[in-house]
């Protein structure tokens, strides 16, 4: 599963004012979260929109948010839609 950065420039505010202190280099951010720095600076760039779910929780963990903060599950094109089976109902005589 993959999730989508949210807002680009929010992404990038937070990391030049982290939850947890000083502000991450992408370098910075690759060595704390795990993620890879072209990972990372593809994001910056909007090269790149979203990540494995992992690596979205991992960089979320390091900035010190929410990872729903910054990244979204996606949406399932069947989300919402129910398919239910309809049987014929007996009369009672």
């Amino acid at each position: 599963m993959r999730y989508v950065l949210r807002d680009l420039d929010y992404f990038q505010r937070t990391m030049k004012t982290p939850g947890r202190g000083v502000p991450y280099t992408v370098r910075d951010l690759a060595d704390a979260s795990g993620v890879s720095r072209s990972q990372i600076g593809r994001l910056l760039t909007g090269d790149l929109d979203n990540l494995d779910v992992n690596d979205a929780h991992a960089i979320a963990e390091a900035l010190g948010v929410a990872v729903l903060v910054l990244f979204m599950p996606p949406v399932s094109p069947e989300q919402g839609h129910h398919d239910i089976a309809v049987s014929p109902t007996r009369r009672s005589t």
